[in-house]
């Protein structure tokens, strides 16, 4: 599926957009479903005695799972309407969540990565495309999240975002201000004078851990050849010149000593945590990363972030990224769905909204919410992206292709391998086997 979005949608990301109306309905006390006030759910829509199940993907320990747990103890109170909260654990709904729906048992709302929920898991998704038109979420949220996930959904809202995220570059701003780097590069002669600065001051570049190598890979391969070529590449086009390209860039920030050569050996998440020790100034990266490090960064770390810039000739540029968001769904087979839109409706909007990105250094849904401090930078990224890349721009879609950049990267890295030599064996890579 083509994920091209074309300028107007992007702009409408902008938080600085208008919160549109309402719908009708009988609502808890509320003026918006913005900002810090009380979310504004339909109680008379409830259905009478609801109970609901709720398989998150956050662990009980994460500040996601603490503030979701606490959000849902309020609507408890405000509502109430019991809900079980089965805490599987980060990311084990992976594994779990789909054995758990095919053999039929409760459960009613729960969440995940935008595209995994709607495309994994689309067959079990409840249409509430009516409900939200006619809740006072409508209008009053990040357009672009909303219109991802209609498009995902297949032309209608099966889902609602929340914890917006875009994949950019991530760096500390005193370790550039130490190098006399006083603006983010836009071009790629700019990106590799910045490197070169940041090295001249004692401090590697640029890391990465196992996790994100192909990610790496794929942004790289985009900023040389562009978005459809490196989807053919991920698709099967192994020989692909863009391979060497994309090998040849790499190489040269390995040969520059620009790429921390630990990164060899990185096993997520040591490389974040060289980030937060300052010994690396940069990392390709989500949104996140602030909260994922944010118990090992010391007191006023300062955040930026900035498009990859654009390498080659036929190659993107910054106004082309990933960006997504988790997003939460109801399972078709509720016997509560307004009960379930409305638990929804209270974690995504108000002071759960609010209070989520701050507690997690994260993006809000609403419109008028406020961002972290960290992420200031971040916002204009997601602001003039126009073309909307797929996570990993493809290149962890197929295990076997994942698997060869991992191996021949970090040979790359260590400088076992030069562009060549990884050209020769990704060609050689075994879609599917």
């Amino acid at each position: 599926m083509k994920k091209v979005l074309s300028v107007a949608l992007a702009l409408a990301m902008s938080l600085t957009l208008l919160a549109g109306c309402g719908g009708g309905g009988t609502s808890t006390p509320a003026s918006t479903a913005g900002g810090d006030s009380t979310p504004a759910v339909d109680t008379g829509a409830i259905e009478e005695g609801a109970k609901l199940v709720y398989w998150p993907m956050w662990a009980e320990t994460e500040p996601q799972g603490m503030v979701i747990a606490e959000a849902i103890e309020a609507f408890t109170k405000a509502t109430g309407v019991e809900v079980e909260v089965n805490f599987a654990g980060s990311r084990d709904t992976r594994k779990t969540l789909q054995p758990a729906l095919d053999a039929g048992e409760t459960v009613d709302v729960f969440d995940e990565d935008i595209e995994r929920v709607n495309i994994t898991w689309g067959d079990y998704l409840l249409d509430i495309q009516e409900m939200y038109d006619a809740s006072e979420l409508n209008g009053a949220q990040n357009a672009t999240l909303i219109s991802l996930a209609k498009e995902l959904g297949g032309g209608t809202l099966k889902s609602v975002p929340y914890q917006p995220s875009t994949f950019v570059v991530m760096y500390n701003k005193d370790l550039f201000e130490a190098a006399g780097i006083t603006a983010v590069p836009t071009t790629w002669d700019e990106f590799l004078a910045a490197c070169e600065a940041l090295k001249q001051q004692g401090v590697y570049a640029l890391t990465i851990d196992d996790a994100y190598m192909a990610a790496f890979f794929g942004y790289m391969m985009d900023r040389v050849a562009g978005f459809e070529t490196t989807k053919a590449v991920a698709g099967g086009d192994f020989t692909n010149e863009a391979v060497l390209k994309t090998a040849e860039a790499i190489q040269t920030l390995v040969d520059n000593g620009y790429i921390d050569p630990r990164a060899a050996g990185n096993v997520y998440p040591q490389g974040q945590s060289n980030i937060a020790d300052e010994s690396v100034a940069m990392y390709l990266n989500g949104t996140w990363l602030p909260n994922e490090i944010r118990n090992q960064t010391k007191e006023g770390f300062r955040w930026g972030s900035f498009a990859l810039p654009n390498i080659a000739e036929g190659g993107d540029g910054a106004e082309s990224n990933n960006y997504g968001a988790q997003c939460f769904a109801i399972n078709k087979n509720t016997q509560y769905p307004n009960a379930a839109f409305a638990l929804v409706q209270w974690l995504t909007s108000g002071e759960w909204d609010q209070k989520l990105a701050d507690e997690t250094m994260g993006v809000p849904m609403a419109n008028d919410a406020t961002w972290p401090e960290a992420l200031t930078d971040a916002k204009a990224v997601i602001d003039n992206t126009t073309q909307r890349l797929s996570w990993a721009v493809d290149m962890e879609n197929d295990a076997n292709v994942n698997a060869a950049i991992k191996t021949n990267l970090a040979l790359m890295i260590s400088g076992q391998l030069g562009a060549q030599g990884f050209a020769d064996a990704f060609g050689k890579t075994q879609k599917g086997a």
